[in-house]
C-alpha cells in the first residue's frame, strides 16, 4: 500500500543526483541557466506576434491556433517524465533545451503559416523534453530547502520568459524577423561550457510501488492538474493578448513587449516568495492566498489605465508565479518515486490544457474582442480558487 501523503516526503528523499564536479549550488546555477535559455528561447513569440501576423497574413482568429501549436507539445511532459525517471542521466535536459531554442530561432524564417506551426510544434516538444528531468534533478539536490531550490530554478525560466520578449522585439524592429536567428547563439555558445556541471539523475526502475502511488493519488492529482490548467490558461492568455491589445490601440511593438517583461520578470519575486513560504507554511494555504490575490490584482489591472498598469501587472505576475513551485512540489509529493512524471503532470499536461483553451479564447477574442477575453481570465482565476480549496495538503508542514 502507498504511504500516506503527508509521510511520503520524508521517507522518499534519496541521494540519486550528483552535481559533479562542483558543489550542488553550482549545479543549481547551471541547470537554472539552461532553464533561462529554454524558456526564453521558446516563449518570446507573443512579443513579436503582431509582426508575424502581418508578415504571414494570419488573421486574429487564428492567434489561438498559433499559440496552441507552441504550447500543445507540453502534454508530452508526463511521457517524457516517465521515461526520464527510468533512464536517468541528463540527456533529456541537454537535448530538450537545444531543440527548443534552435527551433525557436527558426520562427523568424518560417515562410508560411503551416511551416510556422511546424516549427512551433518542435519548440514545444523540446520544452516538454527538458522540464520533467530538470525539475526532478533540482528536487533531488534540494535537501531540506525544497521550495527555495525549486523556486530558484523557476526564476531562471521566468527571467528568460520575461527578458527574451523584449530582446526579440528589439531584434525584429532593427533587423527584421530573420534577426531572430541570433537568439540561438546563447545556447550554442554556453551549453557546451556548462553541460558537465549539470546534475545527473540515477535511473529508477518501474517498481509496483510506483504504480500504486499513481493509482492511490489519482483524484488529488486530477484536482491539481485542473487547478494548474486554469492557471496556465490565464498566464498564456495574458502574455498573448496584452501585447495584441496594446498594438491594436496604437502602441509600439516594444511597448507591448514591455508588458510581458513586467509581468514575467517582476513575477520572479513571486516564485521566490512562494518557494520560501512553502518551506515554512502549508503549501495549500499559500496556494489559496496567492490565487485570491491574482483575482484581485487582475481585476484592478482591467479597471485601471496610465502608468499604474505596469506596477499592477507586476503584482499580477508575482501572485501567479508564487503558486508555480508549489504546484510542482505538491505533484512530486504525491508521486515521490516518480518525480519527473509528477512534474510533467503539474507543469506540462496542465500547460497542454492551457494550450487547448487558447484556441477557444482566440475565437472569442475575434468575436467579442480582447477586453472580454481578459475578463474571462478573472472568472477562470475565481474558479481556480475553488479548486485550490480542495487541493490535498502535502509536505512536511501539511495541515
Amino acid at each position: 500500500m502507498p504511504r500516506p501523503i503527508t509521510q511520503q516526503l520524508s521517507t522518499s528523499e534519496q541521494p540519486f543526483v550528483s552535481a559533479a564536479p562542483n558543489h550542488a549550488l553550482w549545479g543549481l546555477f547551471s541547470i537554472s541557466w539552461a532553464h533561462f535559455l529554454n524558456d526564453g528561447g521558446s516563449n518570446y513569440l507573443p512579443a513579436v506576434l503582431p509582426a508575424i501576423l502581418v508578415a504571414l497574413h494570419i488573421r486574429v482568429a487564428l492567434v489561438g491556433v498559433v499559440m496552441a501549436a507552441l504550447l500543445i507539445g507540453q502534454v508530452l511532459q508526463p511521457t517524457c517524465g516517465w521515461i526520464a525517471d527510468r533512464v536517468g542521466g541528463r540527456a533529456f535536459v541537454l537535448g530538450g533545451v537545444t531543440l527548443s531554442t534552435v527551433a525557436g530561432a527558426l520562427v523568424g524564417i518560417a515562410p508560411s503559416y503551416l511551416s510556422l506551426l511546424g516549427v512551433l510544434l518542435l519548440v514545444g516538444t523540446g520544452s516538454a523534453i527538458f522540464h520533467p528531468q530538470a525539475l526532478a534533478a533540482v528536487r533531488a539536490m534540494s535537501a531540506r530547502r525544497q521550495g527555495l531550490f525549486i523556486s530558484t530554478f523557476l526564476v531562471g525560466g521566468e527571467l528568460g520568459r520575461g527578458l527574451w520578449p523584449m530582446a526579440a522585439s528589439v531584434v525584429v524592429v532593427y533587423l527584421g524577423l530573420k534577426g531572430l536567428l541570433l537568439l540561438a547563439l546563447p545556447t550554442i555558445v554556453t551549453l557546451p561550457l556548462i553541460r558537465h556541471e549539470m546534475p545527473r539523475l540515477a535511473a529508477r526502475p518501474n517498481e509496483p510501488a510506483h504504480r500504486a502511488h499513481l493509482s492511490a493519488n489519482s483524484w488529488p492529482l486530477a484536482i491539481l492538474v485542473a487547478y494548474s490548467g486554469l492557471r496556465a490558461t490565464v498566464m498564456y492568455s495574458l502574455t498573448t493578448f496584452l501585447p495584441l491589445l496594446w498594438n491594436q490601440r496604437g502602441g509600439s511593438l516594444i511597448g507591448g513587449a514591455s508588458l510581458i517583461t513586467t509581468l514575467l520578470t517582476v513575477g520572479v519575486f513571486g516564485n521566490l516568495a512562494g518557494g520560501h513560504l512553502s518551506d515554512h507554511f502549508s503549501r495549500k494555504a499559500v496556494v489559496i492566498g496567492a490565487t485570491m490575490l491574482t483575482a484581485v490584482f487582475l481585476t484592478l489591472y482591467l479597471v485601471s489605465n496610465g502608468p499604474l498598469l505596469w506596477p499592477i501587472l507586476g503584482c499580477v505576475g508575482m501572485s501567479i508565479f508564487s503558486t508555480f513551485p508549489l504546484q510542482i512540489l505538491i505533484a512530486q509529493d504525491l508521486l515521490p518515486d516518480n518525480r519527473a512524471l509528477g512534474s510533467g503532470l503539474a507543469l506540462g499536461f496542465s500547460n497542454g490544457i492551457g494550450a487547448g483553451a487558447m484556441m477557444l479564447l482566440g475565437l472569442l477574442a475575434a468575436r467579442w474582442g480582447i477586453p472580454a477575453v481578459l475578463w474571462i481570465n478573472v472568472a477562470l482565476t475565481v474558479a481556480a480558487v475553488g479548486l485550490a480549496l480542495i487541493l490535498p495538503p502535502t509536505g512536511p508542514l501539511a495541515k
